[in-house]
């Protein structure tokens, strides 16, 4: 009975660390995701008026669906089961991110986004 009781307590250790490692890579995967788009961003405000440059953004993270939209002067990203979230500031930009293929491109001083 006792083996018994220390092999579910191990059996319990070893998936609750999975469990944390699993939870960790998706934060990891919505933190990027963020800092993709906020350096996409970036990258375009700094440039000269005529840049353009197409960038991707995953269809899924660790095999969970996701969503990203601007919100006012911030990037949000978020987990489809809302367990995971991020908002950064990323400043004006107008239009708003997609999964998948993204084009942003500056004109006349105004960064635009698909």
């Amino acid at each position: 009975m006792a083996m018994l009781f220390i092999f579910v307590g191990f059996l319990y250790f070893i998936q609750s660390k999975i469990a944390d490692s699993q939870y960790e890579a998706i934060s990891v995967a919505v933190n990027e995701v963020a800092l993709t788009v906020r350096d996409e961003i970036s990258l375009a405000r700094e440039s000269a008026d005529g840049y353009f440059r197409k960038f991707k953004l995953p269809l899924s993270l660790n095999g969970h669906g996701y969503s990203a939209e601007i919100l006012g002067d911030s990037i949000y990203v978020k987990t489809d089961d809302e367990k995971h979230a991020v908002a950064l500031p990323v400043g004006d930009v107008t239009g708003d991110v997609l999964i998948g293929d993204n084009l942003i491109y500056k004109i006349n001083n105004t960064v635009f986004l698909n």
